[in-house]
This record gives C-alpha cells, structure tokens and sequence, in this order.
C-alpha cells in the first residue's frame, strides 16, 4: 500500500541509486593500479528517473552495459568516466572517487532522511506515533 506512494517510490529509487553507483566507485576505486582499467559511473538520478518515468528503455550496446534494469529499480546506466588515462591506460582518478563517494553518500542519506519525514507525517495523519 505504501510502496505506491510517489515519495515512496522516488526516495528508495534514489536509495537504490547511491547504492549502485557507491558500488562502482568502490569497483574504481578497488582497481586504480590495474592497467587499462577504465573508471565508470551511472546516469545522474534525475535522468535514470526520468527515463523510467518515461518508460523509455536504455539501449545496451554491449554485454552488460545497461544493469538494474528490474522492475522494483530505476534504470541505470554505466558509462565510462572522462577522466584521461594515465600511461598504463587507466582512467581511475582517486580525487574524483572521493569525491563521487562524498556525493553519493550525501544522496543515500538525503533519501534515508526524506523517507523518515515521510512516515512520520504518514503515522500522525493516522494518530499513530
């Protein structure tokens, strides 16, 4: 019943969001030594949510490009970081890791905190405490 709420649904979308894209962080993160490794990252939230707003599919080109693409989970698509490579052909940046984990923590909680609000003005509109 509550799941079909729009606040809902937009704050455990974003939730599953910063989830998924602190895991590719940790993945870049994780492989910033190993030659030719190319950095990734997700769409912004706001354009995964919309695009499942929309019912458009992403199109994966290759194997693997488009992920969580279930029906409880807003579309997420890797794409390859702009940083530039360093000699060995890796793309990780730690700077910008951090600075993405940062962001991607801000967001996760940002979603927690929303969520909490939301059940309890839902509880007081029913006399629940």
């Amino acid at each position: 019943m509550f799941e079909n709420l729009d606040i809902f649904r937009l704050t455990s979308g974003l939730a599953r969001h910063s989830t998924a894209r602190q895991e590719l962080v940790a993945k870049n993160v994780a492989n910033a030594d190993t030659p030719g490794y190319r950095a990734r990252d997700t769409l912004s939230f706001s354009e995964a949510f919309r695009a499942s707003e929309n019912g458009t599919q992403l199109r994966a080109t290759r194997a693997g490009h488009v992920t969580n693409t279930g029906s409880n989970s807003p579309l997420i698509e890797t794409i390859d970081s702009p940083d530039p490579s360093s000699p060995n052909g890796n793309t990780v940046a730690l700077e910008t890791e951090m600075m993405k984990a940062a962001e991607t923590r801000h967001q996760h909680e940002m979603a927690l905190s929303v969520y909490k609000s939301s059940m309890s003005i839902l509880r007081a509109s029913i006399g629940k405490r």
